[in-house]
């Protein structure tokens, strides 16, 4: 199937029950992000909102709220496109699946973006931004916000559809000191490409030129989100998945995209910031208010029958959690090629995408060692490190896939079983400090700053693992509630952290007390969490991968049994212990509105007008 509007795809999905429409008036002031968040957790349709207060415009949302609808909606162009991916990446795959030379071609056609001819629906009408929907999703939201935006730029030194850039860079469309109707907030965070357009514009002391498209087919917002190569731009991936060449045009300098449902265009003046957010984020916690660069709004177009696609993020999973593994599925294939020796990667979700990072290496330095140690997987993790996707990766653990063949690095508990099995903490450990994070990442030292770790695991078996909670345990005073949540992995209840000198104290003070314990029974716990709520945190998979890898920065949350410094190096010869406790400087979790969830609860109720959807 392919669609040439978003209104095709919302058409196209009821027909097949993957929609439903709520016809009441619903408030886009946190009430459809309560109702969508709901719609996605029990995994049901695509939402069409026909009437939202204060817009003239309908919305959609959850349009990739499962994977089978993710499928169902690319169904005509996912393997063409992966096929095309896998023949960049190793011609030789070619060879080995003949049948796909028969796509290749015309996934290529399709590829190359076109400009429109005839009349441009988007052209056709103009509004302005507070027309909009206004969606706030969480409390302590600034505003209304672009929660689907697709950010094209071009290239100042290489104008023109090739040199540009479309990434789903944040938009805030009202509140903070944004002059109505007139300024917008642009967030992007460190490591994207429209800084590197950015840099240029202010280094030739020009304005950029930014075009913001909403809606369209819904090939061009996944694009916006998807790792390419150097040289191929986002249009160009856009056309293939779509199965229809990204038509574009031009108005008063700004580059249209023809399909959108909706258009922005302005510009970004040189040296111009304004204070943007706070905004409940992906990782689960908010982005707090920090200065970026303004967008002059001139015009906002929009087509006569457009619709305003929105999602909601918040603690993984979510929506934008299908993206991720659509992004991994068919961009992997790619890294093997980039980073020789590299097996698999798996951008943990559940771990809010660039916390946690793990992967699955090759170990050939010296075959003929007598005692395996890691080497090659340690220049591997370094390159990782360096490329794109992978580059803002805090916790990193790498294994040589020579030790386990069958290791499957989708199975998270298997992969960490084999991590602890192995692990030396005297060696293994390898800490970057004073150096970037993720800008939605606040468990650093500052926006954008914080530390990393390599844990870098090889050989043997050298434990096993403990599957139950020894009897006994001694524990430093205010510490509590042992539980295991994974084999070798123990979470304790710590005092609640309320400045850094007294959280140091109490976790110098636990890894005494462990110290003390049987050496035999420690051996089986490599790996100690301490939580403000070991029971949540222990509870399940999910709540252990949010807790542990969102609430700790390796350099300063890092501590270990018997530890020590050799040469620069830091190590422990007992448990590593981590502390995944929330900290004054975190910024604070999402929590729904409780006067909100009332009133959804009396709309879903019986008699109610959403009774039945949710």
């Amino acid at each position: 199937m392919t669609y040439k509007s978003l209104r095709d795809c919302v058409l196209d999905l009821e027909k097949h029950g993957h929609l439903v429409r709520i016809r009441t008036e619903v408030d886009p002031d946190l009430e459809m992000a309560e109702i969508h968040r709901r719609v996605h957790r029990a995994r049901g349709p695509a939402v069409l909102y026909e009437r939202v207060k204060g817009s003239p415009f309908p919305a959609v949302s959850n349009l990739y709220g499962t994977e089978e609808r993710c499928r169902f909606i690319f169904r005509g162009t996912l393997d063409r496109v992966r096929a095309l991916v896998r023949a960049k990446a190793d011609p030789a795959n070619v060879l080995k699946d003949p049948a796909s030379l028969l796509s290749l071609p015309l996934g290529a056609w399709q590829a190359l973006p076109k400009p429109a001819c005839g009349s441009v629906p988007v052209l056709e009408n103009r509004t302005t931004l507070s027309r909009l929907p206004q969606i706030r999703s969480w409390p302590m939201d600034a505003g209304g916000f672009i929660l689907l935006p697709q950010v094209y730029t071009e290239h100042p030194d290489r104008p023109g559809i090739w040199g540009s850039n479309i990434g789903m860079y944040r938009i805030q469309l009202s509140g903070n000191s944004y002059a109505p109707d007139r300024e917008a907030g642009l967030h992007y965070q460190i490591r994207r490409d429209i800084g590197t357009h950015h840099t240029a514009a202010l280094r030739r002391g020009e304005k950029l030129r930014v075009s913001v498209f909403v809606g369209g087919p819904p090939a061009h917002a996944f694009a916006a989100v998807m790792y390419l190569p150097e040289g191929l731009p986002e249009a160009a991936f856009a056309g293939a998945l779509a199965g229809r060449g990204f038509r574009y045009a031009r108005r008063d300098g700004h580059v249209i995209s023809a399909d959108a449902d909706f258009c922005i265009v302005g510009t970004v003046e040189p040296g111009r910031t304004l204070p943007e957010g706070p905004f409940g984020d992906h990782l689960g916690y908010y982005s707090l208010k920090h200065d970026f660069p303004v967008l002059s709004v001139e015009q906002v177009y929009h087509r006569s029958d457009a619709i305003w696609p929105f999602t909601v993020v918040g603690r993984p999973p979510q929506e934008d959690s299908q993206f991720g593994r659509l992004v991994q599925e068919i961009a992997g294939p790619m890294i093997p090629r980039e980073i020789p020796g590299v097996k698999a990667v798996h951008a943990v979700d559940s771990a809010g995408v660039h916390p946690l990072l793990l992967a699955i290496g090759s170990e050939r330095y010296t075959p003929y060692a007598e005692r395996r140690r890691p080497q090659e997987v340690l220049t591997l993790a370094h390159a990782l490190l360096g490329y794109g996707p992978c580059s803002l990766a805090k916790y990193l653990f790498i294994v040589a896939g020579e030790d386990d063949p069958r290791l499957d690095i989708h199975d998270i508990p298997a992969y960490f079983r084999h991590v602890l099995e192995r692990v030396d903490w005297k060696r293994d450990l390898h800490f970057e400090t004073a150096t970037t994070m993720d800008t939605l990442d606040y468990s650093g030292t500052g926006l954008n700053e914080g530390s990393k770790l390599i844990v870098a695991a090889v050989g043997p078996a050298r434990r096993r693992l403990a599957t139950a909670v020894p009897v006994g345990m001694r524990l430093a005073d205010g510490h509590a509630d042992p539980r295991l949540a994974l084999p070798g992995v123990l979470v304790v209840r710590g005092p609640a952290y309320t400045d850094e000198a007294s959280g140091q104290r109490s976790l110098m003070e636990l890894t005494e007390a462990l110290r003390g314990m049987d050496r035999e029974t420690l051996e089986g716990l490599p790996l100690i969490i301490v939580a403000d709520d070991s029971a949540h945190c222990a509870a399940n998979l999910d709540n252990w991968l949010w807790t542990v890898f969102t609430r700790s920065n390796p350099s300063h949350d890092v501590h270990g049994v018997d530890s020590f410094t050799e040469h620069k190096h830091w190590g422990c010869r007992g448990p590593l212990v981590v502390d995944a406790r929330l900290k004054p400087h975190h910024a604070p979790p999402l929590i729904e509105d409780p006067a909100v969830s009332r009133r959804v609860d009396t709309l879903a109720a019986p008699g109610g007008p959403l009774h039945g959807i949710l």
